[in-house]
């Protein structure tokens, strides 16, 4: 069959869940044995998240070819367990981009460029892109923002003329709204989704089922005056609490029938029930917990957690594995010293020293690194943490003075990190970095061996530093293995202590690959060994 179409739009106020509820919706059809995929729509003029600082936007996702994306993919591909790609996020900036790319080269034959009909028809080429691929039965197309903002408007255009050419039971739009509680008069109040209807109406686009975000529960006589003034349906108007976790949401939106009004919208054929049985099964370990830990995260980004997202949702997926609750202890990197590093960690069952740029807290990540390396806790470094981790040990255990990255000290004696070969001539920034799946031999015999159970492991990388190989022989004589080697260019992916009884750092990002179903096991083994480590 031809794919069918899902837009889902957002209203009133941002951060009210468009992805999670898309993620949540995709789940549910995938439950049911449709093929499915979700794409977000950016209104933000960058051409990617790549060179955007972590507080403006959150934590930038890489999928497996390389693309720096929205946060939100890594969503869909935690409840779905599929890879996203390039063609799952686009933004303003690649679309304009693309059409003055067209006119510089002639394409539009002297015609006047407008956005109308050229941005809203390069934006609709995009949107049918994924469905033209004969892969996927509904394509799930999440518009970044709120309805009414100027950036959206070429987005909710493309979409109305896409309804109108399309056909009507083609292509379904779900807008989320907010019902806010006023504590003064004690009662929920509908009049901010009217408006937000309203605007999405007076744009030409009625949705077809509003999907309401409340702390409390929504009566009968409500869902009756939202649908009546916003002209849906009364089983169309869906409830969304808040819930304990996002993963609870799927579950919600089923005894809601959100995926039923879908399937009845777009004359799906009714398949058997959705098979959330392994769904179930995640959440009854994640909330019923046989053992806790403490996970200290030291970053540079603290303040915003959404900058650590993914790892964030690997230690949910790998505290569920382990029937164990994790809570994360954040320390910003800054405020580490040597003074305060042991009253800051010593009641720590594990530390994570998290990937970032930039020389802000690096001195606190190598207090960290050592307090842990010398008193036997737990460890696992991501990136800069791993980069981090070889510094450290080249101060303090080789003895090398002044020992750095040259990212940070571009004069340094001994430049345990360097910039990689293939990035020294490179002056643009955005989307030059290692990104993407490389391929990384694992030594057997190795802790990492044994924690994925094989020799030749994928992994995704967003770099352009990397281990300088003239210090690896020093290394491995002062008991710092290199485990993980790229089999192309020789390049150190994991590094691990003897004598320690469990010190990993990956230059890769292990976390952007778990998903609920697939925890991933470097996190897992780690989260074990914080257990181990609360029994001694």
């Amino acid at each position: 069959m031809a794919a069918k179409y899902i837009f889902v739009t957002g209203g009133v106020t941002s951060s009210l869940g468009k992805g999670i509820i898309s993620a949540s919706l995709a789940k549910l059809l995938q439950a049911r044995g449709f093929s499915v995929t979700i794409q977000k729509f950016d209104p933000y003029i960058n051409i990617d998240p790549g060179t955007l600082n972590p507080y403006e936007h959150g934590e930038c996702y890489v999928t497996e070819d390389g693309a720096e994306t929205d946060l939100d993919l890594g969503h869909y591909e935690r409840f779905l367990n599929v890879a996203t790609s390039q063609a799952n996020n686009v933004t303003t900036g690649r679309i304009y981009n693309h059409v003055i790319t067209q006119e510089r080269q002639g394409a539009y034959l002297g015609k006047t460029v407008q956005v109308i009909p050229h941005i809203t028809d390069e934006i609709k080429r995009r949107m049918l892109l994924l469905g033209e691929s004969g892969e996927f039965d509904i394509i799930i197309t999440e518009i970044g923002g709120c309805v009414g903002d100027i950036e959206s408007l070429p987005f909710v255009e493309a979409v109305r003329q896409l309804r109108w050419e399309l056909g009507v039971n083609e292509t379904c739009v779900i807008h989320l709204t907010l019902v806010p509680y006023l504590k003064a008069a004690g009662e929920l109040k509908t009049k901010p989704t009217q408006h937000s209807v309203r605007d999405l109406s007076e744009a030409g686009v009625q949705p077809d089922i509003l999907v309401c975000r409340s702390e409390y529960p929504i009566p009968a006589d409500l869902r009756k005056k939202i649908a009546l003034f916003c002209n849906v349906k009364i089983n169309s108007v869906i409830e969304s609490l808040d819930a304990d976790t996002i993963y609870d949401v799927p579950l919600l939106m089923r005894k809601e029938k959100l995926d039923e009004r879908v399937i009845g919208k777009l004359k799906l054929p009714h398949r058997a029930d959705p098979n959330l049985d392994s769904w179930k099964d995640f959440l009854g370990r994640l909330k019923n917990p046989t053992a806790e830990v403490n996970i200290a995260l030291v970053g540079k980004y603290v303040e915003l957690p959404d900058a650590y997202k993914s790892i964030i949702e690997a230690f949910v997926h790998a505290g569920s594995a382990n029937e164990c609750k994790v809570n994360i202890k954040w320390f910003q990197s800054e405020t580490i010293n040597e003074e305060n590093v042991a009253s800051l960690l010593q009641d720590k069952h594990g530390v994570l020293v998290a990937p970032g740029f930039g020389e802000r807290g690096f001195k606190g990540k190598l207090e960290a690194i050592k307090y842990v390396r010398e008193n036997n806790i737990p460890f696992l470094g991501i990136c800069l943490g791993m980069q981090c981790a070889a510094v450290e040990f080249a101060r303090n255990v080789l003895k090398l003075d002044n020992a750095a990255s040259t990212e940070m000290d571009p004069e340094t004696p001994h430049p345990i990190i360097d910039m990689m070969a293939d990035q020294k001539q490179i002056t643009q920034m955005g989307g030059t970095m290692r990104l993407g799946a490389y391929i990384c031999e694992l030594k057997k015999g190795s802790k990492a061996y044994s924690i994925y159970g094989k020799s030749r492991i994928s992994e995704r990388h967003r770099h352009r530093y990397e281990f300088n190989n003239k210090y690896l022989t020093d290394f491995e004589n002062a008991g710092m293995m290199a485990t993980g080697i790229n089999p192309d260019t020789g390049l150190v992916e994991v590094i691990e202590l003897n004598n320690h009884p469990w010190f990993v750092a990956a230059q890769y990002h292990p976390e952007l690959k778990s998903t609920v179903l697939n925890p991933h096991p470097l996190f897992v083994k780690f989260v074990k060994a914080a257990i181990n480590y609360t029994k001694n």
